[in-house]
């Protein structure tokens, strides 16, 4: 399984947030396959989960205000459930400033909430980072999360 965290934005400049994001998602490299990827709209990142070629369609979860909220352990199950129906894509999108679309939500596999405050963009992609490693380490047993 390949795990993308996508995003919306103007990333031509690197800055503290993705130091650690790529410090998480450097760790998740130990349980599989994952990259970034920055699109400049919402319809360029849409398109390109679109376009993914393998055995089974991407999954797509956005990460929304309005989504689903998602613990950790929530996290861990639903990436679990993905890795053993053999998905081969999963993409975790943080969105545009404004938000995400009605469109954009409607091609959305699952959307998903990071909790009841607004996060600057950056922050959510550091936030969805370190949940991406600890639900492969809840799945794995590994302590780092210990339930609390």
């Amino acid at each position: 399984m390949r795990v993308v965290l996508a995003s919306v934005g103007n990333r031509a400049r690197r800055d503290a947030f993705d130091t650690l994001a790529d410090l998480y998602l450097g760790r998740t490299h130990g349980y599989c396959d994952v990259e970034v990827q920055v699109h400049r709209t919402e319809e360029s990142l849409l398109e390109w989960a679109e376009r993914l070629r393998g055995r089974t369609a991407p999954v797509v979860a956005l990460l929304d205000g309005r989504g689903k909220p998602f613990t950790s352990e929530d996290w861990a199950g639903w990436i679990g459930q993905q890795r053993d129906a053999g998905q081969q894509w999963v993409v975790v999108a943080v969105g545009p400033a404004d938000g995400w679309s009605e469109a954009a939500r409607k091609r959305a596999n699952v959307l998903v909430s990071l909790g009841p405050v607004t996060l600057p963009h950056e922050l959510a992609r550091v936030v969805a980072s370190e949940q991406i490693y600890r639900a492969f380490t809840i799945l794995a047993g590994h302590p780092y999360h210990s339930g609390h």
